[in-house]
């Protein structure tokens, strides 16, 4: 069997020149990540100090975060999760690679919203799986819907839901979620849900899979809403039938996340204040963002209902978002994510905002993107330079 390709992040070489530019002395504004620009917690670094100060650590599970974790389910959501269907895990990519591997055998087809997070497809070609992509557009607020799933056929082993979705910011309505989950059930296909983004919608609040299907796989981690993207920290749900072998799996390929991370971890759940705080800002940051984006000539975007992205439209000005964002960055300094990391087929057109960033650099990133989009306008038609 030939080893799998997969495709760059692309967003990772506009990233490496942005830092370039920056050891020039460019001024440099960070909107290419979903990475929130603020620490973590302050409790959660106090409890960290005094681990370091006291604790020689080693290779640790806590059971108190897992209790902590399997809590948070019953107080959010209403489900009951017991702390051994706890995996912890070193970020959120690992736990889903373990779901993956978890659930499915090479071969495996493995259905997934277009546009998506961009390892998605590309950790199930790792592992010799199949991604089976439904291309979700304007017309259904670039999410997964039920008729969609329905329309597959064979039925997939596997399905990844992702709601707030990563680049969209797109929430799945609780009827659909229900639908979908009933479907699911009713063809033997398994959900993994990627629900990283909880905490972090505008509106109606994100629900989890685990209300509809307790049979499902869920992807979390301590990076988003917890603000704690670099103490790579991530958990995964599994139902307890798949308890042991999740387990094997993640002793003999990963071993338990950093014993730090998990003490600060637990401190993080009582700061709920302070992390809601942070909700404040990128409601802000989200509303700038979209009143400038008109004078931007962006007028097609995808529903931001969560996390912290834009997704707009571009393909009035370039029918080549990778060397778009290579352009924005060498003349404006702004650092953002090209479609097609999110999309081979159609992401071409689109380019990804993050607004995880602080209020003022919001603010001077319109002020140089406004003038830049204009004058890209009146040089552009139709996509084609003039």
């Amino acid at each position: 069997m030939p080893v799998p390709s997969i495709d760059p992040f692309h967003a990772l070489s506009i990233s490496a020149l942005a830092h370039e530019l920056a050891a020039q002395g460019r001024s440099i504004i960070h909107m290419e990540f979903g990475q929130p620009s603020t620490a973590a917690p302050r409790a959660a670094l106090e409890r960290a100090r005094h681990v370091l100060a006291t604790d020689p650590m080693g290779y640790w599970e806590s059971q108190p975060l897992k209790e902590r974790i399997a809590l948070h389910y019953h107080e959010t959501y209403g489900v009951s999760v017991q702390p051994a269907q706890v995996i912890l895990t070193c970020g959120a990519s690992p736990a889903l690679v373990l779901a993956l591997m978890t659930s499915f055998v090479p071969g495996a087809r493995v259905a997934m919203a277009r546009p998506g997070y961009v390892a998605y497809r590309n950790v199930v070609r790792a592992l010799h799986m199949t991604p089976v992509e439904i291309p979700c557009g304007e017309e259904e607020r670039f999410q997964l819907g039920v008729r969609a799933i329905a329309a597959l056929d064979p039925a997939p082993e596997g399905l990844i839901l992702a709601s707030p979705a990563n680049p969209t910011g797109t929430i799945v309505p609780a009827d659909e979620m229900q639908a979908i989950a009933d479907l699911c059930r009713a063809r033997g296909i398994c959900v993994i849900s990627d629900e990283i983004y909880h905490g972090l919608s505008f509106g109606a609040r994100a629900r989890s899979i685990l209300e509809y299907d307790p049979d499902a796989l869920v992807v979390n981690s301590f990076s988003k809403y917890f603000s704690m993207a670099p103490w790579r920290l991530g958990w995964l749900v599994v139902p307890p039938a798949k308890i042991e072998a999740a387990r094997a799996r993640m002793g003999n390929l990963f071993l338990p996340p950093a014993a730090l991370s998990q003490h600060a971890a637990l401190a993080a759940f009582d700061c709920r204040d302070e992390l809601d705080g942070h909700m404040k800002t990128y409601r802000r940051n989200r509303d700038l963002l979209l009143r400038a984006l008109p004078e931007m000539g962006l007028r097609h975007i995808a529903p931001p209902d969560g996390a912290f992205y834009i997704y707009a439209d571009i393909r009035h000005l370039t029918d080549d978002s990778m060397a778009f964002c290579r352009r924005l960055l060498l003349d404006t300094g702004v650092t953002t994510a090209p479609g097609v990391d999110f999309d081979p087929v159609d992401g071409k057109h689109f380019i990804r905002f993050s607004f995880a960033v602080a209020t003022d650099l919001i603010e001077e990133a319109i002020r140089r993107m406004v003038p830049w989009f204009r004058q890209q306008a009146d040089h552009t038609r139709d996509g084609v330079p003039v």
